[in-house]
């Protein structure tokens, strides 16, 4: 039997706060152990929601904690690289929040620094850790659909209330849809067809009052064969996630694709012959889930169920969409 994994919070993020933080409680394996934000009464504030026993009124002080095993980091997209490096500099592991960087040069650098260090490093994509992506992949394979044809994702919200200030509205945070939300269809393609795409094509509005960031964008990846996914994302848009897999005699359609919300949204249809079957999957919270997997691989009971190269091949297609976007041009990878 193991003590609890020791985790620290890098920052008071929103998904920190509403999210992660309440699955780290939940969670089997983890516990609580500090929180830090540059705003001491931010920190203290969090701490005393949470019951935890330690705040700090900076990151570097957090990171010089004997006690605390690993962190998490929900901080704006641009400083990613920074913050997991130092943390892995200091001993730390890391669970990331997605995307991992801003290029795959970061995440490669990334990648780098946890390996020296001997630490796990995780992209906090939760979604692929619900039970329900391991039986659609064995769905997939076993054939039941057929050849794979076709996959078409969304993930939508409309943000045009935000205060203009918002980190996703700031190009050089890392801001736009394709980097917040059109990373989700790009990593479920990927995990659905085990491949890597070939080429990228990627229309986007790009908008002066939002930063010039993109903030709606349409696409198509290519996987060869004939496979694409065609995917759209945004910022300006009513809200959507979903995954539709079409194969030669079937499809699969999951309806809240990466953010289930309550029972009855956590399963996915089944249709073939025209005949469809519903797989449903009992709620469960998919953070805690992934807080799971994470701290078992650092035990040494599993290995990282997605490794870190993986947030790397994402990150090459998500530079690519961004690019493709900006030259109006077809991206070869």
């Amino acid at each position: 039997m193991h003590n609890k994994l020791q985790i620290g919070i890098i920052g008071c993020a929103k998904i920190a706060v509403k999210a992660v933080m309440p699955a780290i409680v939940e969670s089997e394996t983890s516990r609580l152990a500090a929180v830090a934000s540059r705003d001491e009464a931010k920190a203290r504030e969090v701490a005393q929601q949470f019951g935890i026993e330690k705040s700090y009124s900076s990151y570097e002080a957090m990171l010089e904690d004997p006690e605390i095993d690993a962190v998490y980091i929900p901080l704006p997209n641009h400083l990613h690289r920074e913050w997991a490096i130092r943390a892995a500099e200091a001993g730390k592991h890391v669970l990331c929040e997605k995307p991992l960087a801003l290029t795959p040069e970061e995440a490669e650098e990334m990648v780098r620094a946890a390996d020296k260090a001997g630490v796990k490093l995780a992209e906090a994509f939760m979604y692929r850790h619900h039970p329900r992506w391991d039986r659609i992949r064995a769905i997939i394979s076993g054939g039941e659909i057929g050849e794979l044809r076709a996959i078409r994702g969304a993930f939508t919200f409309n943000g045009a209330r935000m205060d203009r200030g918002n980190v996703r509205f700031r190009s050089d945070f890392g801001g736009g849809s394709i980097y917040d939300v059109g990373c989700y269809p790009i990593s479920a393609a990927r995990l659905i067809t085990g491949l890597e795409p070939e080429a990228v094509s990627v229309h986007a509005q790009f908008l002066s009052e939002f930063g010039d960031v993109d903030m709606m964008a349409s696409g198509l990846v290519e996987f060869g064969n004939g496979l694409s996914l065609t995917f759209d994302c945004g910022m300006l848009a009513s809200y959507r996630n979903f995954v539709e897999i079409v194969g030669a005699d079937g499809r699969i359609e999951l309806e809240h694709a990466f953010k289930p919300t309550d029972e009855g949204t956590h399963g996915f249809t089944v249709v073939t012959n025209g005949v469809r079957r519903e797989e449903r999957f009992a709620s469960c919270n998919q953070y805690a889930l992934m807080v799971d997997d994470f701290a078992r691989s650092i035990w040494g009971e599993q290995s990282l169920r997605f490794p870190p190269e993986d947030a790397t091949h994402n990150m090459r297609v998500i530079e690519a969409c961004i690019r493709s976007a900006k030259e109006r041009v077809r991206v070869k990878l």
